[in-house]
């Protein structure tokens, strides 16, 4: 896919489906613009994929003030955002009577907050620019109401990036402004790949193709909603599941 000449942020983009996001996103051609926490492995993938290929801002995306004033100095320093991508989130693995109001908060303040956050720098800054794509991570889980990884928390908070793609696709369609969001279910990460064999397997026998995804099989999908070949596409959520949701 061609990126060529665009500038594209990825939130989370130091690890896991984000780093396979910025390397198709510099593979195209495009300037990845790297926004994490762990400042040292955002910029060891930028030194991986060439120093002059991508930029690296450290944000704290539980923080909306943070947030804004991040995101405000990518704007400043990059002049223009041709395309944004929301991939950084959390899990919660409490189950509902379980779960305190500290765990609660935490996971919808990364997981949907901080979609909002990045989304009222960035969307009035295409809204002016005359468009550009958004492309936000949700989860099987806020459709299903969890079960895989997340439990109560992840679930809500992933529903709520799907509505809220949607509202944005629908208010922006008239600046020229595409949003999409992507589903995906189980992805062999550093994040998932702690996790107990038998909890894995109790997953995988529950998805349709029997394994998990790589990070670029998601990041393949998440970079066409970000391609001009998705051209007529927005409001839409893919579901990259291995056949979980079928919808």
């Amino acid at each position: 896919m061609d990126f060529t000449g665009k500038k594209i942020i990825v939130t989370g983009g130091a690890s896991g489906i984000g780093k396979a996001i910025v390397q198709g996103v510099v593979a195209g051609g495009g300037f990845a613009i790297i926004v994490d926490l762990n400042e040292a492995a955002a910029e060891a993938v930028r030194q991986e994929l060439g120093a002059d290929k991508a930029a690296v801002y450290k944000a704290d995306l539980s923080n909306c003030d943070e947030i804004r004033a991040v995101f405000g100095r990518i704007l400043e320093e990059q002049q223009k955002i041709d395309v944004l991508i929301n991939n950084a989130g959390i899990v919660s693995k409490v189950p509902f009577e379980e779960i305190s109001q500290a765990e609660w908060d935490r996971t919808i303040a990364i997981n949907l907050t901080g979609v909002y956050a990045t989304l009222s720098v960035i969307y009035p800054a295409m809204q002016k620019a005359g468009g550009g794509r958004i492309v936000n991570i949700a989860s099987v889980a806020g459709k299903i109401g969890g079960g895989l990884l997340g439990t109560c928390a992840y679930a809500a908070s992933k529903a709520g990036v799907i509505g809220l793609s949607k509202a944005v696709a629908k208010e922006g369609a008239k600046y020229g402004i595409a949003c999409n969001a992507v589903c995906p279910s189980l992805t062999i990460t550093p994040m998932t790949a702690t996790m107990p064999e038998e909890k894995r397997n109790q997953i995988i026998a529950g998805i349709p193709m029997k394994r998990g995804a790589e990070p670029r099989e998601i990041a393949n999908v998440v970079l066409f909603y970000a391609s001009d070949l998705a051209s007529f596409v927005t409001g839409e959520v893919a579901d990259v599941d291995g056949g979980i949701t079928m919808d």
